[in-house]
């Protein structure tokens, strides 16, 4: 029996590496121009997040506008990822551009390897394919476990194809990234969303919540750096903004210095956020408020 969500994946990126880009540019804001109708759930994750990350309370239509804007970078995001696969570095190189990128430099030559903390914004798995594929680091990124099997076997090869090695969140996965981490690798880590135990208490955007230590547990036993770095999308390319490391000095116990830090990565990530609001892509409920005003909405 054909698996319906991995069929549907499959043609999504069949047709972003046959199409034209500007064609499935243009098929992707009609795609998802109907997300916000058929997934008021998403909806109202998005406009809250817009409401923090403009620090502005929106009108009907501005508030509209920007949910549109968010779904037509979630499209931009999908369109681009799905054609990865099969470019040569030379067309991967031409479709990038950075600032800062000395930062990452810096940690891979102090060879204990180097921590990327990134939001969901903009196009990072073409950064990561570019790390991997253009100044030829080993790559590695953490990825959500997929219930699909199928899915989560296609997703990996996938992800394994345009040059990252891939690791799930789950058991055992702290040791594995230190290993790596002793062998310099660039590990990416996605750090504003917690998805699994352990999470660290932050001021978030005004508001308390969990964000993943696992960044900072990791830089304090290996000593690796940790650079923040945000990928948006501008005009046909996908444009890095590479931050200054971290200060990773050890202050005390070792637990109030990973809060401190994990403190500092949600300050940094505001700022990256900021930026560019409408590219800033959690659909998903990322606050104890958020899961309130879901279930009021259901309520309803």
């Amino acid at each position: 029996m054909v698996n319906p969500t991995l069929a549907i994946y499959k043609t999504i990126a069949g047709a972003a590496r046959r199409f034209p880009q500007p064609l499935m540019t243009g098929l992707s804001k009609v795609v998802t121009a109907a997300i916000p109708a058929f997934s008021p759930d998403r909806r109202l994750i998005v406009e809250r997040n817009l409401a923090r990350s403009t620090g502005q309370s929106l009108g009907d239509a501005e508030r509209a506008a920007g949910v549109r804007a968010v779904f037509r970078s979630y499209a931009r995001y999908y369109t681009d990822t799905a054609r990865l696969p099969g470019l040569t570095a030379e067309v991967i190189d031409q479709g990038f551009s950075y600032e800062g990128f000395r930062h990452i430099q810096d940690g891979v030559t102090a060879g204990k390897g180097t921590i990327l903390v990134l939001p969901h914004v903009g196009g990072w798995e073409w950064a990561a394919s570019w790390l991997a594929k253009v100044p030829g680091y080993q790559v590695t990124g953490v990825v959500e476990p997929l219930e699909n099997d199928e899915l989560r076997e296609w997703m990996h090869d996938w992800r394994e194809s345009v040059g990252m090695q891939i690791l799930p969140l789950g058991p055992g996965l702290g040791p594995e990234l230190l290993r790596r981490l002793r062998a310099n690798h660039v590990v990416c880590l996605m750090s504003d969303r917690n998805l699994g135990d352990g999470g660290i208490d932050v001021d978030f955007f005004g508001e308390e919540t969990q964000l993943p230590g696992g960044a900072a547990t990791l830089a304090l036993r290996s000593g690796a750096t940790i650079v923040p770095v945000a990928v948006y999308h501008r005009a046909d390319q996908n444009h890095a903004i590479c931050e200054p490391p971290l200060v990773l000095d050890r202050r005390g116990k070792m637990r109030k210095d990973i809060e401190r830090i994990t403190q500092n990565i949600a300050d940094v990530m505001e700022m990256q956020i900021k930026r560019q609001p409408e590219q800033w892509i959690v659909l998903q409920p990322n606050w104890p408020s958020d899961h309130a005003a879901l279930a009021q909405r259901g309520g309803r």
